[in-house]
């Protein structure tokens, strides 16, 4: 069966914070994130995204038992967090006219079956229709956490996806980037973390 895919909007986001905590605490364990995760940071932060009237999520919904298995976000850049708009100046951006992708995540078991492309498709056409709706997003952009090539913990057959995100229009732009801080898997305590920031130009419909 067809995994079932739902986009949800601010305040309807509300029933499916748990499942969006969950999901980015069981997938940001794994490389390059490391994240060692709080369920209360998570609900906090996810509330962010309900109090937005224009944030978004899409769901990725397992057909047999309705559970959410991956997710896929989005908001206005000046919705999110001090840490994320404050870079974009530097190089000439309103935060109001940028919209922010938050986290892609999905479960191993349901990975290699084209959801990643679904997630770039569908937030984008979010984008146009809240242009279309009278919004002015010109520029679309997210962030990835940069790693060292030599950290520990860095799998063997460990594929950056760089070459994917430039394959669907993103460019990373060099000097533009922020930190943010969590404690990883194999630390005991939180550190800053370098985030790099890829950023597309919407297109006009």
């Amino acid at each position: 069966m067809e995994l079932i895919f739902k986009t949800v909007t601010g305040a309807a986001l509300a029933p499916y914070i748990a499942d969006l905590a969950r999901l980015r605490m069981t997938v940001f364990r794994e490389y390059p994130y490391l994240y060692e995760g709080s369920l209360a940071y998570e609900t906090d932060y996810l509330t962010t995204y309900m109090a937005s009237g224009q944030a978004m999520a899409i769901l990725v919904i397992e057909p047999e038992n309705h559970d959410v298995v991956g997710a896929s976000t989005g908001i206005p850049m000046a919705a999110e967090e001090a840490a994320f708009r404050q870079p974009l100046a530097a190089v000439g951006l309103n935060d109001e006219a940028v919209f922010y992708f938050g986290e892609s995540v999905l479960l191993p078991a349901y990975r290699g079956r084209g959801v990643y492309r679904q997630f770039f498709t569908r937030r984008e056409q979010y984008v146009q229709q809240q242009n279309q709706a009278g919004q002015a997003f010109t520029h679309q952009c997210f962030c990835a956490v940069e790693r060292p090539v030599d950290h520990p913990l860095r799998p063997l057959d460990y594929q950056p996806l760089d070459a994917i995100w430039q394959h669907f229009g993103y460019r990373r732009v060099e000097g533009l980037s922020t930190r943010f801080d969590w404690q990883d898997i194999d630390q005991p305590e939180t550190t800053a973390h370098p985030m790099q920031y890829w950023i597309k130009e919407t297109a006009l419909s």
